[in-house]
């Protein structure tokens, strides 16, 4: 039994030293570990601050490269490129050292020259978007040299596209159909001409005047004018010495209103942005308030003040001859006029006056003075506060002048609180030299809310216009549906009437003018005043062809009107047209040329040749 006992205590001590074995070597095995584990943590913290310097450096160098890249970019971008000789420029400037082309839509050399600040504000604009693709680009750490190569090759090419876009209207202009050649001019196709010296006579009186002749190689016409602030005119026979509007006037011809090259264009629309204005008052007649302001070198324009925001679309409500003129319709109408190439909208440019010294303090119109209120607000109650706010400023001063529409204290024109926004149109020569001649469309609206007119009864009611003077002949006809072609692009439902210059009888062009209600819609379409077109099937080829290159996408309607407003002064204030006019005008295109496709394949004397004797395919697009 004690030999039992001795043995079970010896293999229980034997056990005991096994396990103490066992857990000294776990013991030691596990130091080991922990020590193996330490170590290798120090290698990989020592490895990951090498690398994390390494790719420290890499981005520093990445930043630096970017950054110089960046800046060289942008000095490329920056340097705005010298006016061409192209006809794509605002016509109030005049491209330094050529004075025998104009500059249609170049920016003015003048001190208040149509601003050039928002063309360094589209590459300001380019600059920051080229900064947000570097700063996306520095997110990649890894970038290969080939890639910053390809991100720089895009960026050079977006920047030339913006570049390029630009110069639409310089392409347009450039283009062969807006360089038709021009027609021979006889000495009776101009409207005005310079009294001729009378080189013999038998008469005493011819004798007096070639005596006086003699005694000065040039005869002058010096202004006996008092008035302070009119030039003193000392007007020769030589052109250099004329003003810039009479040079205008002179180049008046049987077949248009100005031509798109010439320079005094440029000069009268810069001219009437910039000069002091010495005289305002209203013009009589006409259903709205307009007013004729002089300039110092005796020129002239028609005033026409802004009276709604630009954006406000026509009450849906109001009948059609119910709304207020727009200012900014008749700058756009200039612009598109010469847009479509036809040149018959007298000069038009925006401006900011300033009401009490430019209108009230030099009027000598009694009837206008008469017509000035300072605004007093309008006022109303807040029942939470039970305190009186006002909800418009106070103060402005207001004028509302004598007409038959829209000329009360109910419908005054006020400034900001005396700045205003108009729109000057270049005064045509005066009747006594030049008369017109008012003709009645017969296109025009009945004017009544319960009689239709002829033609929106007849829908063959063009055929009996077709029989009748002077439609029968000539080109009367297709200069009419050339009005109806810029009336239904700015929606002008107004156009009862239009003039033509008496001394070139029928055969001659139709004056655009008055053209304040257009551009009021831009939701809806007005396809009643494309009916002359869609009734007669008749327009000229040069004509069309020009529609069909505007609905091309490099000569996009909307893109070079929009380049074509954005030269106009008031274009810095805010857009003369919004994104939603611009948009439509290219959807009224597309319905013209659908008209006339409609047509072409109803009718067979649908287009008048006046390309006939041209290479037409000079002219394809």
């Amino acid at each position: 039994m004690k030999m039992y006992y001795k043995c079970n205590f010896a293999l229980s001590h034997l056990l005991r030293i096994q396990r103490e074995r066992e857990r000294k070597r776990e013991s030691h095995n596990f130091l080991a570990h922990c020590e193996k584990t330490n170590m290798a943590r120090q290698g990989v913290g020592r490895l990951s601050h090498s690398v994390c310097l390494v790719l420290t450096c890499l981005s520093l160098a990445l930043h630096l490269i970017l950054a110089l890249f960046c800046l060289s970019v942008l000095q490329t971008s920056c340097v705005i490129p010298p006016p061409s000789s192209c006809s794509s420029s605002f016509p109030g400037t005049i491209p330094h050292g050529k004075q025998g082309r104009s500059h249609p839509l170049s920016s003015q050399s003048s001190s208040h020259k149509l601003p050039v600040s928002r063309m360094n504000g589209d590459f300001t604009k380019m600059a920051a978007h080229i900064d947000h693709k570097v700063e996306a680009s520095l997110n990649i750490v890894n970038e290969k040299e080939k890639d910053k190569k390809l991100i720089q090759t895009n960026m050079a090419t977006k920047v030339s596209q913006r570049v390029s876009s630009r110069s639409k209207l310089e392409a347009l202009f450039s283009h062969p159909l807006y360089n038709l050649p021009r027609k021979h001019l006889l000495e009776d196709d101009w409207l005005l001409k310079l009294k001729p010296k009378n080189k013999g006579g038998d008469s005493e009186e011819e004798d007096e005047e070639e005596d006086s002749d003699k005694s000065s190689e040039d005869s002058e016409w010096q202004s006996d004018s008092k008035e302070d602030g009119y030039d003193q005119a000392n007007w020769t026979r030589s052109a250099d010495t004329h003003p810039a509007w009479l040079r205008y006037h002179l180049g008046i011809s049987r077949w248009e209103l100005y031509d798109r090259n010439d320079p005094s264009v440029a000069e009268v629309t810069q001219q009437m942005a910039t000069q002091c204005i010495l005289s305002a008052v209203q013009k009589s007649g006409g259903t709205q308030l307009k007013l004729i302001m002089s300039f110092p070198n005796y020129g002239q324009a028609l005033l026409k003040p802004m009276r709604q925001e630009r954006d406000a679309e026509t009450d849906f409500n109001l009948f059609y001859f119910s709304d207020f003129e727009r200012h900014n319709a008749e700058i756009a109408a200039f612009h598109l006029d010469r847009v479509l190439g036809f040149c018959r909208i007298p000069p038009v440019v925006g401006r900011l006056i300033n009401i009490t010294t430019e209108i009230r303090a030099i009027t000598t119109d009694h009837k206008l003075s008469r017509t000035f209120f300072t605004s007093p607000g309008v006022w109303r109650l807040v029942q939470s506060a039970f305190i009186i706010k006002s909800n418009s400023p106070v103060g402005n001063l207001c004028f509302h002048g004598q007409c038959e529409y829209y000329c009360s204290t109910e419908n005054p024109v006020c400034g900001r609180p005396q700045v205003l926004e108009v729109s000057l149109a270049s005064m045509l020569p005066d009747l006594s030299l030049a008369p017109r001649r008012s003709w009645r469309s017969p296109w025009r609206r009945s004017y009544s809310r319960t009689k239709l007119a002829p033609w929106e009864k007849n829908p063959d009611y063009c055929d009996t216009v077709k029989q009748t003077p002077p439609y029968s002949q000539g080109t009367r006809l297709v200069d009419l549906i050339d009005m109806v072609v810029l009336d239904f692009l700015m929606s002008n439902m107004d156009r009862h009437h239009y003039e033509t210059f008496e001394k070139f009888g029928n055969d001659t062009f139709l004056l655009h003018l008055d053209n304040g209600r257009a551009f009021g819609r831009h939701s809806v379409d007005e396809p009643s005043i494309l009916v002359p077109l869609q009734q007669c099937c008749r327009i000229r080829r040069s004509t069309l062809m020009r529609l069909r290159l505007l609905s091309l996408p490099g000569f996009r309607l909307s893109d070079v009107m929009r380049e074509s407003l954005s030269q106009d002064p008031l274009e810095s204030v805010a857009p003369l047209l919004s994104v939603q006019h611009l948009s439509v005008l290219d959807r009224r295109l597309k319905t013209i040329l659908q008209a006339v496709h409609t047509c072409l394949e109803h009718h067979d004397d649908v287009i008048y040749d006046d390309l006939e004797g041209y290479d037409v395919n000079l002219y394809r697009h």
